[in-house]
């Protein structure tokens, strides 16, 4: 074990070089606009599938880093996604995180309806925060509803896409990218069944501290 990395920003940088040497090695050039939000996901979850399948639509990244620079905020499915967010950087922008799978409101109307709490949560971003980034980690129901409301007309800025799971959920994502194509809207989906809250919080990061200038840890406050 190499103890010299032992400070925040330093590991962070070193893990950082450390997954370009990985990909440089095997073959794989990342697009330039979309390497940042690449690499953060990659540095979350060890996994460099995620080189290959993440799927933007053009300028997905440039407008969502855009969004958030204006202050624009983010509604997720999950509060671990939620809570995986840069406070700081939003704060900085101007912008807040909501998660409303909890609220009790969202829960009746599910059992209303007879669907899923993330279901009723899309709903309720779309009623109260129709502006909002939309980042979904957790449920293929979400991007289903999302799907439909897009279809009546809402227009987030950018919609994240990156459920994980078995179930309905390669699915939902080919027809949340399919839809936000036709609509003209900005979307970045991990294809496939891998994903997770996680992989959603560190796509915002990533967007995030390039809208800070802030891809550097040490510019983040932290040490090193």
């Amino acid at each position: 074990m190499n103890e010299k990395h032992t400070l925040p920003a330093d590991i962070e940088r070193t893990s950082m070089k450390i997954i370009e040497n990985e990909l440089r090695q095997r073959g794989i050039v990342l697009d330039v606009q979309n390497a940042a939000v690449v690499r953060r996901v990659i540095h979350t979850t060890a996994d460099f599938d995620y080189a290959q399948n993440l799927k933007f639509t053009p300028n997905a990244v440039s407008l969502g880093v855009k969004a958030f620079s204006q202050g624009t905020d983010v509604v997720t499915d999950t509060n671990m996604a939620r809570a995986g967010i840069s406070k700081p950087s939003l704060k900085k922008l101007g912008g807040q995180a909501y998660c409303f799978m909890e609220d009790i409101d969202v829960a009746a109307a599910a059992r209303e309806q007879g669907t899923t709490r993330a279901d009723a949560s899309m709903q309720k971003a779309a009623a109260q925060y129709p502006k909002a980034i939309l980042a979904i980690g957790n449920s293929p129901t979400a991007l289903l509803r999302l799907e439909a409301l897009i279809d009546a007309g809402l227009r987030p800025p950018l919609v994240i896409a990156v459920p994980v799971g078995f179930v309905n959920v390669e699915e939902s994502k080919e027809r949340i990218f399919s839809v936000c194509t036709k609509k003209e809207i900005p979307v970045i989906v991990a294809m496939g069944r891998k994903g997770g809250s996680n992989v959603a919080a560190a796509i915002c990061n990533a967007l995030l501290y390039t809208a800070c200038d802030a891809l550097d840890p040490a510019q983040r406050g932290w040490q090193g």
